[in-house]
Parts: C-alpha cells; structure tokens; sequence
C-alpha cells in the first residue's frame, strides 16, 4: 500500500500543537504571510493540506518536526530493529520532546 496523507488528521495535528503553543489562526496566517485566514482554516478542516513549505514553516513556528504534524497511514515502527538500551532511550526522548513543545 501507498502511504497517503490524511488531510483531516493532519489538520488535527495542526490544530493540537497551535493550541499547545497558544496560536491563533490569525497568528499562522501573519507568520506565513498569507492572504487571508481561509487557507489555515481549510487545513484544521481537512478540505487541503498546506504546501511543503509552508508545513515547514509551520513545524518552525510550533516548534515541532514536520513528522509530527502530518498524518497519515503509514505505518512506521521505529522501535523494531533496534537494541533495548536504544529503545528505552527513544522513548525517553519522545516524551522530553513532548513536554517542551507544551
């Protein structure tokens, strides 16, 4: 299977971490120098998702990597091939990852 993008999801994703950070719509559309709002809000809808450099900058204003804000159905096991001790470390660094993007 192709991975896909979900469009809904990752408007959700979008959303989330806007809120995290305490972001208006307004405010994503000034940093990206958008025309209108409308844009921003068809990607929290799920009607389209944002271009790849805008993605890329929005994954700077939130603070986030890009992986975290798109979804989509692919599916990514990052913890199958490696040692425990490596393991344990990734996971330690997700969560630290987490706290400092809230």
């Amino acid at each position: 299977m192709v991975p896909v993008i979900d469009k809904r999801k990752t408007g959700e994703q979008i959303r989330k971490y806007m809120n995290l950070r305490g972001l208006t719509v307004q405010d994503v559309k000034t940093y990206l120098s958008l025309g209108c709002v409308q844009s921003v809000y068809h990607w929290l809808d799920g009607q389209s998702a944002p271009s790849l450099d805008n993605l890329y900058a929005l994954s700077e204003l939130l603070r986030v990597p890009m992986d975290l804000l798109v979804a989509g159905n692919r599916s990514c096991e990052p913890e199958a091939n490696l040692p425990t001790g490596a393991i344990r470390l990734l996971r330690y660094y997700c969560l630290l990852y987490e706290c400092m993007a809230a």
